[in-house]
């Protein structure tokens, strides 16, 4: 009894304490300085350790102007604790005060401290930091460094120099550091991509640049290959990035998965001579079955992508041909998949499609491999309108692969499904929960067909002309994009100057891109732009025209629409992309 009285009571006081810090953050966060730094007060009384509770004291007693306050009780804790931290403090006290001569003085006490005691480093420099003396705590991390050379604060230097916007030093120190101690080199690589696209210095990939050829001329290391080939695929220069791993591949002939990879994100931003020239020099240098395979199903995929009816016949064949020569096997899964497909979506034989599908699920396949399967086999049922047989593969995928990438698709395209049969309430409910999907394309997905149905449900409590889109979108995924752009066009003479009007100018647009009619798309999103500019699909209509000018017509027509993109929407899933390819036209970097 008497234990379970003290648990009791060790709970109770537990949770006082608890609501009494939420109590003191909240004042904090208010800004109510007087009663929060009481209420710190009393947590200290309680637990006289705690530094974090006497710096709050402290930061409020600053807040309040309490300047000789705050300085009685920071030397009171020196002389208490001896930590070298608060000489930072004692310091920054007298930096309120504009007072910079005492301020330095405590500061070069503080750096003086960790030449007699390096692993006072630690508390120092994070003090430092905190109050953003970037100059001093670079001090103190190369004071440290310089007495303990076992000590490695090369991350952390490499940061401030970044701060400091001493970029060439940056690069140096962390390129140093992922030679040195390549288990940092991701993390590393994450910083220098924040800085390559989000911190906007123009020069900085040059700097960059620069730098790895420079290691790369001197230092044979394979190492800087592999780092200016990661560095191409940042900048999305595939043929560079090529080039370095042939290099690497000469040297050391052991995989070409490096290559095949490559070559696949060359396909992913649509580079395809870029992507055939890769996978070209795959095939032409291995044995390996599953790295055969995989090219050569890259490359076929290609070639659908962007076959005329007459190139069907040749494509058709050539699958054939490479599943006689690779044997239908688990192996050859994707060239199964990619044959169904094509049957199905290209030459309108579903019921063909089905076949080969369903003679894969008879091989011996692991769950995912069985999951692709049935991936295939639900969207060619999705094809011939049977809707609820393909909900049923699409909802066992989401089963079988719980919280999967792969399951997170099937959620979609079955969100899709219910979207095509016109059962909105259903579709909008898995779209909004597909908005916060980890994978950012599933996640986009989802958001534009949310807002698509959210916002004509609102217009048009009917729905009549979201029907009419949504069995446009299907004629679309039919692969009938003729009956689908007659659809849409009637969309908006039927329709016009309502809610629907601008994505259905948005999808005739890509629709036109796809068919390489750059006119009648440009004309598409023009209309946006004119008739639509306070609409969501506004910064669609800008970049897309931009892409068009840029890749296919006049780049310097480009520029504008761009520069429109990153003054007007900056909240645009095509910012960063945009910002790039304004500095590229306009000359700032060398790229």
């Amino acid at each position: 009894m008497k234990k379970l009285f003290l648990h009791i009571t060790l709970f109770f006081s537990l949770l006082c304490f608890s609501q009494n810090e939420q109590l003191a953050q909240y004042y904090y966060d208010k800004g109510d300085f007087e009663k929060a730094k009481i209420s710190y007060e009393e947590l200290l009384k309680e637990i006289p350790l705690n530094s974090q509770y006497f710096l709050r004291i402290i930061d409020c007693s600053q807040q309040l102007q309490q300047f000789e306050s705050a300085e009685k009780a920071i030397q009171e804790r020196l002389n208490k604790y001896n930590q070298g931290n608060l000489l930072v403090e004692l310091g920054y006290n007298f930096q309120l005060q504009k007072n910079d001569d005492k301020a330095k003085m405590y500061y070069e006490q503080a750096l003086e401290r960790i030449k007699k005691n390096p692993n006072e480093v630690y508390g120092i420099s994070n003090a430092f930091e905190k109050k953003v003396l970037l100059d001093y705590a670079l001090k103190s991390y190369q004071t440290a460094t310089e007495l303990q050379p076992n000590f490695n604060f090369n991350y952390q230097i490499g940061l401030l120099y970044g701060q400091l916007s001493n970029m060439e030093m940056m690069i140096s120190t962390f390129l140093d550091e992922a030679f040195a101690n390549p288990q940092n080199s991701i993390r590393i690589q994450n910083q220098l991509v924040r800085f390559m696209v989000d911190e906007g210095d123009a020069n900085f990939n040059e700097l960059l640049r620069k730098a790895l050829i420079i290691r790369t001329q001197k230092n044979q290391d394979l190492f800087w290959n592999h780092y200016l080939s990661w560095f191409y695929v940042q900048q999305k220069e595939f043929e560079k990035a090529f080039i370095q791993e042939k290099a690497i591949y000469k040297r050391n002939p052991e995989s070409l998965t490096n290559i095949v990879n490559l070559g696949q994100l060359a396909i992913e931003e649509e580079n395809q001579e870029a992507a055939k020239e890769i996978l070209g020099f795959v095939l032409e240098n291995t044995q390996d079955l599953e790295l055969l395979i995989q090219a050569n199903s890259y490359l076929v995929t290609m070639k659908i992508e962007k076959a005329s009816e007459n190139d069907f016949s040749a494509i058709a064949t050539e699958l054939d041909g490479l599943l006689k020569q690779f044997e239908i096997s688990p192996f050859t899964l994707s060239l199964q998949l990619i044959q169904a497909h094509f049957t199905a979506f290209n030459l309108k034989k579903p019921e063909e499609g089905k076949a080969i599908v369903k003679r894969a699920l008879e091989l011996k396949l692991n769950d995912y491999e069985v999951a692709k399967a049935k991936m295939e086999l639900a969207d060619i049922l999705l094809y011939e309108e049977k809707f609820n047989q393909a909900l049923i593969y699409y909802s066992q995928i989401e089963l079988d692969l719980k919280n999967d990438v792969m399951a997170h698709e099937a959620t979609l395209k079955a969100a899709k499904t219910s979207y095509f049969k016109t059962d909105f309430a259903w579709a909008l409910k898995q779209f909004k929960e597909l908005k916060s999907a980890n994978t950012q394309l599933i996640a986009n997905d989802a958001l534009e067909y949310f807002l698509l149905i959210n916002d004509n449900t609102v217009a048009d409590s009917t729905q009549t002309a979201l029907k009419q889109f949504a069995k446009g979108d299907y004629l679309l995924y039919q692969n009938r994009n003729q009956e689908a752009i007659a659809q849409f066009q009637s969309i908006l003479k039927n329709h016009k100057g309502q809610e629907i009007e601008a994505v259905t100018l948005l999808r005739l647009g890509k629709i036109y891109e796809k068919e390489s009619d750059f006119a009648l798309a440009l004309s598409q999103y023009q209309m946006i732009i004119d008739q639509h500019s306070d609409g969501i699909y506004i910064d669609e209509a800008l970049y897309f025209s931009a892409e068009i000018y840029n890749k296919q017509l006049l780049p310097e027509k480009a520029k504008p629409l761009y520069e429109k993109v990153l003054f007007n929407h900056q909240d645009s899933i095509y910012f960063v992309e945009a910002r790039k390819k304004f500095r590229q036209l306009r000359g700032d970097t060398n790229l």
